[in-house]
């Protein structure tokens, strides 16, 4: 953990819909004496931005992705930096550079697999170098599957040691609308395959494996679930993917750990119909003009009333088994794309400023770095984490 910096956490994207939402959780929840600064392009917005929270003791900082100069001044006086800015594979890169190279820790709310590999191939190694956690996907996108499925494992471990193969299912549900940056992400990543699969051999290439012990994300279908009453409909997401890592990294998991990733319907008809969505937009998004009109159609840095939030909600249902035994845990919340997302987002960037965690560095994934201390800080600020069955 660095601590000879002048700022505990920096906020970069805060004039941004969900980068304000970050901004007035901090605000309002952040420890006596923070120190916490915002940064963007517009002062005057930054300006803005700061006057509706009411709190003049939080500085603003000028810096601009464009300008690696001021990315490199604002990571060296920080001991965490925030992003919000996407989508992430056009922006991202000089800023976990930045903090990479300052030994600065990271946190954002990508959930781009390509630009998640391309950092680990850029700057795992030179954020070891340094003692930075680059820390990705700290939002919906991965924290209820990632901390979810850790939490699973950690009460499985409580009644004996995991020494068989142990398989898992994650089941998400929600009313909620998605942030317009989340969509515009997806359809680049869509529009990506190619580079998609060129990234992730490229990391493959780089990562060193567990000897003795496999941790992987299976390829699931459509299908029936009997034992939680919905229809699944896999997700192409990053989330499985991050699961899998904290798998390999972490001998808890056991010796042979997969992990399967569902949207959760109710009828059959959903299901399907959510399976020739995705494959229909995918198929679109190989069409340049067709990817125009659709980003058209939702715009960035926008989202939904509050009123409309706090209607929202999600639950992630996990079923785990090995050797014999059972459990299923339940991760719910309100909605996820935005009030959550920004809670989760928040917390991390505490956690790892203030918390005591394991000795870890480079490319790593919230369960990995934060584990049992992000859990307490969610669960603490409303997030449910819940054992409904065990056997």
């Amino acid at each position: 953990m660095t601590t000879s910096r002048d700022l505990d956490i920096v906020l970069f994207g805060a004039t941004g819909f969900t980068g304000g939402l970050v901004a007035e959780y901090l605000a309002e929840n952040a420890p006596d004496g923070l120190r916490w600064a915002l940064a963007g392009r517009s002062m005057s917005r930054l300006e803005t931005v700061r006057d509706g929270l009411g709190s003049a003791d939080v500085e603003l900082i000028q810096a601009d992705v464009n300008d690696s100069a001021s990315l490199a001044t604002l990571a060296a006086r920080a001991r965490v930096v925030i992003t919000t800015v996407g989508p992430y594979l056009e922006f991202g890169e000089p800023l976990v550079k930045a903090c990479a190279e300052a030994g600065t820790d990271y946190v954002d709310l990508t959930g781009e697999p390509e630009f998640v590999d391309r950092m680990f191939v850029m700057y795992d190694a030179t954020a070891r170098a340094n003692g930075a956690r680059i820390v990705h996907a700290c939002g919906f996108d991965s924290i209820p599957h990632d901390l979810g499925a850790y939490y699973t494992v950690r009460e499985l471990a409580a009644g004996g040691e995991i020494t068989e193969p142990l398989t898992m299912r994650g089941v998400v549900r929600t009313n909620a609308t998605f942030s317009g940056g989340t969509f515009h992400s997806a359809l680049g990543q869509m529009s990506r395959p190619r580079e998609m699969a060129a990234a992730s051999r490229e990391r493959r290439a780089l990562e060193v494996r567990p000897e003795g012990r496999t941790s992987r994300s299976a390829k699931p279908r459509v299908g029936r679930d009997s034992e939680l009453g919905y229809w699944l409909l896999p997700l192409p997401t990053i989330d499985p993917t991050i699961v899998a890592r904290s798998g390999r990294a972490l001998e808890a998991y056991g010796p042979a750990f997969t992990y399967s990733h569902f949207a959760g319907t109710k009828t059959l008809r959903y299901a399907v119909g959510g399976a020739i969505g995705v494959g229909g937009l995918a198929a679109a998004m190989q069409v340049p003009p067709l990817r125009a009109k659709l980003g058209e159609r939702v715009k960035q840095g926008t989202g939904p009333s509050e009123a409309r939030r706090e209607k929202s909600w999600f639950t992630v249902d996990f079923v785990a088994e090995t050797d014999g035994r059972k459990i299923r845990t339940k991760v719910s919340g309100g909605d996820p794309g935005y009030t959550e997302t920004a809670k989760m987002l928040a917390e991390s960037a505490l956690c790892l400023a203030f918390d005591t965690l394991p000795e870890t560095s480079g490319s790593v994934t919230t369960a990995v770095a934060m584990g049992d201390a992000l859990l307490d800080r969610l669960q603490a600020a409303g997030i449910r984490f819940e054992v409904v069955d065990g056997s």
